[in-house]
């Protein structure tokens, strides 16, 4: 693929002033439009920010690769920014990368499985070659730009080298794109220098790529696994030594790891594809606590969509009961056999979103356990899971109350460590592996999950889900706030960030238990959005002048909207320009709001905090007013303060 035929002369920017990722990407996206590329720059923009969650889009040498997929987009095409200021908070794979070169790629939905990696990959790759990215650094005019995109390819025949080693390798990264060819590249060029034969097969959004055959991994003296999930077809290469990292590795390591995966290798790749004599089976390295923080927050992953599904389901049953004033009564077993049919079909849409919910902690528990173990964690996972989630008392017809979320969390990890440990050190003779993946470790991993949640989980975090709920019944208003304090104040202290999903999946825990609703959680995931866009709106007309940059302004009208579609990212700009104001006010603002809905009578059970799903609240009333309430004391904190320090400056300066 050609790149200059990619992009124009137009579309390569030098010596961009930003302050932040978000505003680079904005500029960009802004230039896109003028040039006709992009029909309209708010939905592109969601689709760039959507991608930024996956996974980060930072490289390293001060590169970073944005990209995004949207019906809005005309034609696939790429936009350049060269930085005066290099970035030091862009997320990248090397946290100590300062971003100063942003190839922004825009592609039309249509083309998501074809140009959009057929450009990653190409880009990725050439990016990988010696003195590419120094090249376009020392450009100084777009032309010079274009003319250094593409790369010649020359034959390289010239000296046929006779190859002593070949080493196999797969890649693969979470998004499949950028990373995974980057890390192909590296290790390839790394065999060359070291004269070692490298075969690298791509495991990414298309598929595989490259597909390493049977002959060729016979012949393989060793195989390296770059990858941050888990390689597709493992056993191919049962019996061959192996190394297992994380796909950013070879861009730092490719000679260590080549020369790491001949001599001293992790372990032998066994017949059903897990491993022994390796470091921990299923984990990527780096620790206790660090395997367990990756665990969690693959299981909530995989248990976010779980919870969408179940609560849209419901959302649909009571948005279509609302007209007959049904809402809180279509759940009655007598509207199952109603003559209407509507409600026999709203009933038990309703019925089945309850039934999706009780999936939640079974299927975030297996894959806390598969993150940890791989396949051999998913049954004890799984069934820690349904324990946490009180399947257990549904089928036994006995009484009881369930551990919930910390029970899953618990179980789920006991779950992923045992069935580790067994993997590792249970040994069986050729004959007699395959009894031990099939046989051994679910029998006895489920088996030790059993006894864990009789004599443990169950009674303690059992006991102390009676506790809290009767704590909460009792408190007559002072207990809920107290804990709507808290869920609010971490769910707007990082926007979307590690702490803000931790207060996240707790709250959904306790409303899926049917321990405390979701209000404080959702109105704090709104408010400080609509509070800061409001902000950026009003300020002249309060103190009578403008207290926010322009980008700032641009950036509010942004957060105001995506406020209302429940998306707190679009304060994520204001937070990063001033920390040490924003933080403490989104903060207050939160809980200022939330108590006021909560003490007022406010209940939202569904995780539905866009605008749609204000229909579905109790006392929609007091919920709008403590929305109205914190977003207003966020405003007009942000103006009057930084009114304040305008006004300190100024004087300062005079």
């Amino acid at each position: 693929m050609q790149l200059r035929q990619m992009t124009n002369h137009n579309l390569i920017l030098f010596d961009v002033e930003a302050e932040s990722k978000e505003q680079v990407i904005k500029q960009l996206i802004s230039n896109l439009v003028k040039e006709g590329y992009v029909e309209s720059e708010q939905p592109f923009l969601e689709a760039v920010l959507k991608r930024e969650e996956l996974s980060p889009t930072g490289m390293e040498r001060g590169l970073a690769i944005p990209h995004g997929k949207s019906s809005a987009v005309k034609k696939a095409t790429f936009a350049v920014a060269r930085l005066k200021t290099p970035l030091e908070d862009w997320e990248s794979i090397d946290p100590t990368n300062n971003v100063q070169l942003v190839f922004l790629i825009a592609i039309p939905e249509s083309e998501a499985g074809s140009t959009h990696l057929e450009v990653l990959s190409t880009l990725s790759t050439n990016l990988m070659r010696e003195g590419y990215m120094e090249g376009l650094m020392a450009t100084n005019s777009a032309e010079e730009f274009l003319s250094r995109l593409d790369i010649e390819e020359k034959e390289e025949v010239s000296e046929e080298k006779e190859y002593t080693k070949t080493v196999v390798a797969i890649t693969a990264c979470a998004t499949g794109i950028a990373h995974t060819y980057m890390a192909a590249e590296a290790l390839e060029k790394a065999g060359r220098e070291l004269g070692i034969n490298v075969l690298v097969e791509k495991q990414g959004a298309n598929g595989i790529e490259d597909e390493l055959t049977a002959p060729v991994i016979e012949k393989a003296d060793a195989v390296i696994f770059a990858t941050d999930i888990a390689p597709k077809q493992k056993e191919r290469f049962k019996g061959k030594n192996y190394v297992q990292t994380r796909v950013a590795e070879p861009l730092k390591h490719s000679k260590d790891m080549l020369q790491r995966a001949l001599s001293k290798p992790d372990g032998v790749v066994e017949t059903n594809g897990e491993e022994e004599e390796s470091k921990s089976t299923g984990s990527n390295g780096g620790g206790f606590l660090k395997d367990a923080v990756q665990a969690v927050m693959t299981g909530i992953s995989y248990m976010i969509p779980v919870i969408v599904a179940a609560g849209l389901m419901m959302g649909i049953a009571k948005l279509g009961a609302m007209p007959f004033g049904l809402v809180n009564e279509i759940h009655e077993a007598k509207y199952a056999t109603h003559s209407n049919e509507l409600f026999v079909i709203l009933h038990h849409l309703d019925k089945f979103g309850v039934l999706i919910f009780k999936f939640m902690y079974p299927i975030f528990a297996a894959f806390v356990a598969y993150s940890l173990a791989d396949r051999v964690g998913l049954v004890a996972g799984f069934i820690g899971g349904a324990f946490a989630g009180g399947l257990h008392h549904t089928f036994w017809g006995i009484e009881g109350i369930p551990s919930g979320f910390l029970g899953a969390l618990i179980l789920g990890l006991a779950a992923g460590y045992i069935s580790r440990f067994l993997n590792q050190k249970i040994q069986l003779s050729k004959n007699f592996q395959a009894m031990k993946p099939m046989f051994l470790i679910p029998a006895i991993s489920v088996l030790s999950i059993f006894f864990l949640n009789f004599y443990v989980i169950d009674p303690v975090f059992g006991g102390l889900n009676v506790v809290l709920r009767n704590w909460i019944e009792s408190a007559q208003g002072t207990g809920d706030v107290v804990l709507a304090s808290i869920i609010a104040s971490a769910t707007a202290f990082d926007l979307g960030g590690p702490i803000n999903k931790a207060a996240g999946a707790i709250a959904i825990g306790l409303a899926a238990d049917q321990v405390y609703p979701l209000t404080a959680r959702v109105l704090a995931i709104v408010i400080p959005p609509i509070g800061l866009g409001l902000a950026t709106v009003i300020d002249k007309y309060v103190v009578g002048r403008r207290v926010f940059e322009a980008d700032l302004r641009v950036a509010g009208n942004t957060a105001l909207l995506l406020g209302f579609i429940a998306i707190s990212e679009g304060a994520i700009p204001f937070m990063l320009r001033n920390p040490l104001i924003t933080i403490p006010i989104n903060i207050i603002g939160a809980i200022v709001g939330a108590s006021t809905a909560v003490l007022l009578g406010a209940v939202q059970w569904l995780p539905l905090p866009a605008f749609w799903g204000w229909p579905l609240v109790d006392n929609l009333w007091a919920y709008l007013l403590g929305l109205i309430v914190g977003a207003s004391f966020i405003a007009f904190a942000n103006i009057f303060i930084r009114f304040a320090m305008i006004k300190k400056r100024e004087l300062q300066a005079n």
